[in-house]
């Protein structure tokens, strides 16, 4: 799996959580509870979600290793690949 497809990915689940928040207009380094404005519980649909659909286990551990857009993806990349 590409980046592109992991970050098509995170973009459509984040898509169903904060829909009018544009990809275009975040700081993709930045915190993404605070880019996205979404709570702990919608954060925690986003894990769930994108857990499902990749069929990976995320720990709450790993949870700080997700606090961007960009460290997600990248998180993601490690997992998958």
């Amino acid at each position: 799996m590409t980046r592109a497809d992991i970050d098509t990915a995170l973009a459509e689940e984040l898509y169903k959580i904060a829909p009018d928040v544009p990809l275009d207009d975040i700081d993709r380094s930045g915190d993404l509870r605070e880019e996205f404005d979404i709570d702990s519980m919608d954060f925690l649909k986003l894990v769930a979600a994108l857990g499902k659909r990749f069929d990976l286990p995320m720990p709450e551990a790993d949870y700080p290793k997700m606090e961007s857009f960009e460290a997600f993806s990248a998180y993601l990349q490690g997992q998958l690949s």
